[in-house]
């Protein structure tokens, strides 16, 4: 079944999101700068946020963990989960995201 919307290599597939991330770690601000720039880029994206445990920030596509604070230390990039959204609509092998920035900067 297709929702019609096609792309050069044929039809685009489903795409749900869901990241997890510790409320008490303040990290919610950030889960919200991420939701809106998957939005802007991938309007009909299902995004949806869970509460985890200490310092998680976990995000996966379609069931697959694509990335994890946890085991990288930082917060993804923006434009490394609009790749691999784009990835996932185009029924692409998911990468794990590696590259993360860090969590705060100290003056």
């Amino acid at each position: 079944m297709s929702d019609g919307a096609e792309t050069e290599s044929g039809p685009e597939r489903r795409v749900r999101i869901v990241v997890e991330y510790c409320e008490p770690c303040g990290f919610e601000p950030t889960y919200q700068e991420l939701a809106s720039a998957v939005k802007e880029e991938y309007p009909d994206i299902e995004i949806e946020s869970r509460l985890g445990g200490t310092g998680a920030f976990e995000i996966e596509i379609n069931g697959q963990l694509v990335f994890s604070k946890l085991e990288n230390g930082g917060f993804p990039y923006e434009k490394d989960l609009i790749e691999a959204i784009r990835r996932a609509r185009n029924g692409e092998p998911l990468e794990k995201i590696t590259n993360s920035r860090p969590p705060c900067v100290i003056l």
